[in-house]
C-alpha cells in the first residue's frame, strides 16, 4: 500500500514538473506567434518562474527574458509603422530582460554533475543587453521626469551595475563606457531624493569621476554617511572633498562648522591654518580664519583676515557684513560700560565713541547691501541699528518699511 501511495505522489510531481515545463515552451510558443497574447505569455512563465520544479533551470529564465524582448520588439514595431506604443513598456521589459538574463546566466553558470560550465545562453544574451543598454538610461529619464525617483533608480541602477556583470565582463564597460559617472550621478541623486542613503553610498563614488558633477556627488555621499551617523567616513569624505574640489566651499566649511559645534577651536583653527599654508590667497580660507578669531571674540584679529579675504575679492558680501557686525558688537559692548547719566563729564565722549562704531559699520553693510541686495538678512537689521543710533531719519524710515514689509 505504502509502495502504491509513494507511487502515486512521484507521478503527481512528474505531471507538475511536466506541466511547469510545458509552460515555458507555451509561453515562448505565444509570443512567436503573429499575434501574440502576451498577457498570457507572462501569465505562464510568472508561473514557471516560482515554482520549485523551474525556477532553478536557466532554460525558464531564459524564456522570461525572451517573451520581455518581445513585448519589446513589438512595440518599437508600432513605433516604426507609425501606430500609438507604450514607451514605459517598452523601458519596463528591458528592465524586467536585464533581471532574467542575470539570473539565467547565474544558473547557468553552475557546473554540471562531471564540474563542466555549459553556458550555452551567455553570447547571444549579453549581445542582446548591449543592444538594449542605453534604453535603461532612456528609461530612468522618463521616470525622474515624472518625479518617480524610486522608479527612475532602478534603471540608472541597473546601468550602472551593469558594468560589473560577470556576463559582460569581457565588453570591459568601466573602462570604455564613458557615460558610467554621469548615470551613476543620476542614480546617486535619484536615491537621495528617496531618501535611500545605502543607493546613494553605493552609487555615488563612481559618480565622483563624473566631470561635470562629481563635486555635487561627493557632497551626496557626505550627506549620506552623515545622515546615517558614520561620522568617521562623513569627516573623511569632506577632507577628501577638500583635496579633490577646492573651489567648492561645501566641505571646507561643514568641516569647520563640525569642530565649532563640537567646541574644538583649537581644532578648526589648525585646520585652516593649514589650509592657508597650502593656498594662502583663497579667499574662503581667509574668511573662515576671521569667523574662527570673531566666535573666539579676538575682533581685531577677525577683522584682519576679513579684510585680508576682502582684498582678494571686493565683492565678497558675507566679509563685508561680519566686518560691519563687529563694529556693531564693538559699540554695543562699549555702551554697556559706559554711563548713561548725561551729568557725567565722561558721558559726551562716550557717546561720541560710540557713534564712530556705528559710522565705522555703516560701509561694510551698505556695501553687503550694494552687493547682495536680495540678501537682506546680511544688512538688514545692521543697517536699521546704524540708522536708528545715527539719527539718519530718511534712511531709518526706509529700512523700517522693509522690515515691516518683511
Amino acid at each position: 500500500m505504502k509502495r502504491v501511495f509513494f507511487s502515486l505522489i512521484l507521478s503527481m510531481v512528474i505531471g507538475l514538473a511536466f506541466a511547469q515545463e510545458k509552460n515555458v515552451k507555451e509561453a515562448e510558443s505565444i509570443v512567436d506567434g503573429t499575434k501574440p497574447d502576451f498577457a498570457s505569455a507572462e501569465k505562464l512563465i510568472d508561473a514557471a518562474l516560482t515554482n520549485p520544479e523551474t525556477k532553478n533551470d536557466p532554460k525558464t529564465w531564459n524564456t522570461a527574458a525572451y517573451v520581455q524582448s518581445r513585448i519589446d520588439e513589438e512595440e518599437m514595431k508600432n513605433a516604426y509603422l507609425k501606430k500609438p506604443y507604450d514607451t514605459l513598456k517598452v523601458y519596463n521589459s528591458i528592465l524586467k530582460m536585464y533581471e532574467y538574463y542575470v539570473k539565467c546566466d547565474e544558473l547557468a553558470q553552475i557546473p554540471n554533475a562531471k564540474g563542466k560550465i555549459k553556458n550555452k545562453f551567455r553570447k547571444s544574451n549579453a549581445q542582446r543587453m548591449m543592444t538594449e543598454r542605453p534604453n535603461l538610461i532612456n528609461g530612468g529619464i522618463q521616470y525622474f521626469n515624472m518625479n518617480k525617483s524610486d522608479e527612475a533608480l532602478k534603471f540608472f541602477g541597473t546601468y550602472v551595475e551593469s558594468a560589473s556583470y560577470p556576463m559582460l565582463a569581457d565588453k570591459n564597460i568601466a573602462k570604455n563606457d564613458t557615460l558610467l559617472p554621469q548615470i551613476a550621478y543620476y542614480a546617486a541623486l535619484a536615491a537621495n531624493n528617496t531618501k535611500n542613503k545605502d543607493a546613494v553610498i553605493k552609487y555615488a563614488p563612481i559618480a565622483i569621476q563624473d566631470k561635470a558633477n562629481g563635486k555635487f556627488a561627493m557632497q551626496l555621499l557626505a550627506d549620506a554617511y552623515k545622515s546615517k551617523g558614520d561620522t568617521l567616513k562623513w569627516i573623511k569624505t569632506l577632507e577628501e572633498g577638500i583635496i579633490k574640489f577646492p573651489d567648492n566651499d561645501y566641505y571646507f566649511a561643514n568641516l569647520i562648522d563640525h569642530f565649532n559645534s563640537k567646541n574644538q577651536p583649537e581644532k578648526a583653527m589648525e585646520f585652516a591654518d593649514n589650509m592657508l599654508q597650502k593656498d594662502p590667497n583663497n579667499k574662503l580660507y581667509l574668511y573662515v580664519k576671521g569667523y574662527l578669531y570673531h566666535n573666539m571674540k579676538n575682533y581685531d584679529k577677525a577683522l584682519e583676515y576679513y579684510q585680508k579675504a576682502v582684498d582678494i575679492d571686493p565683492k565678497y558680501a558675507e566679509a563685508y557684513s561680519n566686518m560691519g557686525l563687529i563694529y556693531l558688537i564693538k559699540a554695543q559692548n562699549f555702551a554697556d560700560k559706559s554711563t548713561t547719566d548725561i551729568n557725567d563729564p565722561t558721558y559726551a565722549q562716550a557717546q561720541k565713541t560710540i557713534k564712530e562704531y556705528y559710522e565705522k559699520a555703516k560701509p561694510f553693510y551698505e556695501k553687503t547691501r550694494e552687493l547682495k541686495p536680495d540678501q537682506k538678512d546680511l544688512w538688514i537689521q545692521g543697517l536699521y541699528r546704524i540708522y536708528y543710533n545715527l539719527h539718519m531719519g530718511p534712511q531709518f524710515e526706509e529700512i523700517d518699511k522693509l522690515l515691516k514689509n518683511k
